[in-house]
Order: C-alpha cells, then structure tokens, then sequence
C-alpha cells in the first residue's frame, strides 16, 4: 500500500512483525523513508524467509541495538525431517533424503533433550559468520567447503508442540527460546542428523526479542498508516536495571563525569534523571560506573 508522509519522528525502536520475503535490509530501508531519517538500524537480523519480531532502533536508539541484541529470543517453528539442504531451511537445494516414516515420538523427545541446554553449534554453512575477512554464505555460493567451528549456545526451552507425517516425511512444529547467535535452521539440521533421516526448517517465526514480543509488532501496513515508536526512556526500562540519579549526579552526566557503581550488575544500566529522561547506558566496573552510550547533549 501507498505510505503516507510522515514528518521525522522521535528517538526509540519500532518493534516490526518481519514479512516474509524481506531482509532485515528492506524493513531498514522501509523504515528509513517512513521515519524521514537516515538514523535507523536493526538488532538480530532475521533470514528472508522467516517473520516475525524484528527490533529497530530509530535516531539515538540506534545506539542501543547493539546490547538489545543479545538478548534472549523465542521462536516458533517447523523442522520437517527426512530431507536435507544446503542452506538448513526450505530456501536451499535438497541434498538428501531418508525415511523419517519410523522415528517415534520417543526418539524424537531424546533428540530435542540433546539440543537442549548449553550446546556446541556448528553455525550453516550459508551463513554471515565471517572466514578469513569473507561471509560464508559468499564462500558457500562459489562451491567452497566453510569450516565453522562450534559455538556455544544456550537453548533455554525446546517444546514439541505438535507432530504431522506424511509418507516418509515428519513435521515437527515447536516452541524455542534460546540465546543470542543460536541458528534455528542449524537446531533442526542437528536434530534430522541425530535421528538419522536428515533435517530442515520449513517455518520460523520470531514470537520474542528480550521484553519485546509480538503483542507489540505492527507489520509494515501497519507502520505506513503511522510509525508507532517506544520511547527511550521506555524501552531502556523494560530491558536494563533502572538507576535513578538526583539532579547533582545528572548534571554530572552530562558533563561527561563518571558516577560510583551502585551495585545494579555489570550492565547495562540504565541512567535516568529526576524527571525520567534516559541519560546513558552504563556498566560498573571497578567501582565505577562507565559509560556505554550518552543520550543527552
């Protein structure tokens, strides 16, 4: 649909339910143009072929994305197994295929329980994680072998919530919560691969990004009626411990002085004024707390 003019609007994340079909790219430079500013960034990207929540930082909020990204995630999803690609999910080139007509729902359990927890996970081979300085989808598509070495991740819940077969082939739809920097794709190729029958995603859909979930999306018709933007000191506040300073201790940052921790944690934290205005993100370290990012002029 057309998008009405929009005059600039103010610092702080548009929480954006992702269509399918679109990078994180498209939704930033759509947003970009229905914002009126340059200023706009996204945190986790999302493939093409998932929906869901994608968080976008809008002026100043630009500087949070960094931390909001890694914040625990939730997932809704499909892993069909009995096939194999290229890429992990529907998007890619099949290369292989065995019966999954025999896998129990036993065995499908002590599969998911053994990707359950903190796990070592070899990235997809199609995938931005960076070789030498390339992408490896780059290296991927030129025909080269991508060796990826394990990471850990942590998969904070794993739930089978429902099983559909047809012939040789087994839907599995399932609810996940996990860690920044898991892949789901790579979840279902490490799941066909344990079960013997090959694996890939089919679905993927984003139900969660840290305090923000869909309840909170608007998808992009939504956004070009109008741009719906959680404010700053709100969106700090739903994620971060919360530190309140009096106004000696405000004027102090924002001449650039430096507070005493107040032991809130490692960060980030939060650093608001009398009045409720976001004044920083900081961390404490060594009694100190040291700025992250500054909000104020």
């Amino acid at each position: 649909m057309k998008a009405k003019s929009q005059s600039k609007v103010e610092s702080g994340l548009v929480i954006v339910d992702k269509p399918a079909e679109w990078t994180s790219h498209d939704v930033v430079g759509k947003m970009r143009r229905l914002a009126g500013t340059r200023r706009v960034g996204h945190a986790g990207t999302l493939d093409p072929m998932a929906t869901g929540v994608l968080v976008v930082g809008v002026e100043k909020a630009t500087r949070l994305l960094g931390h909001l990204a890694l914040t625990e995630k939730g997932y809704d999803a499909t892993i069909r197994l009995g096939q194999s690609t290229n890429t992990d999910d529907a998007e890619g080139e099949l290369t292989g295929s065995a019966s999954a007509a025999g896998v129990t729902q036993e065995a499908l359990r002590a599969g998911v329980a053994k990707l359950t927890g903190l796990i070592q996970q070899v990235p997809p081979q199609v995938s931005a994680i960076k070789v030498n300085g390339e992408r490896a989808y780059k290296m991927a598509r030129k025909g080269e072998e991508v060796a990826l070495a394990a990471r850990p991740v942590t998969v904070h819940g794993f739930e089978i919530t429902a099983v559909r077969r047809e012939g040789e082939l087994v839907d599995v739809d399932a609810s996940i919560s996990c860690s920044s920097g898991t892949y789901i794709r790579a979840l279902a190729r490490d799941l066909g691969a344990d079960l013997g029958t090959g694996g890939h995603l089919t679905y993927l859909r984003r139900t969660r990004v840290g305090p923000y979930d869909l309840s909170m999306a608007r998808t992009i018709d939504q956004l070009a009626e109008k741009v719906e933007v959680l404010p700053m000191a709100e969106a700090v506040a739903a994620v971060f411990p919360r530190r309140e300073v009096d106004q000696d201790e405000a004027r102090k940052v924002m001449h650039g002085g430096r507070l005493p921790a107040a032991g809130l944690g490692p960060g980030p934290v939060g650093v608001f004024a009398p009045d409720g205005t976001l004044l920083a993100l900081v961390e404490e370290q060594d009694g100190t707390a040291k700025f992250l990012a500054v909000f104020v002029p």
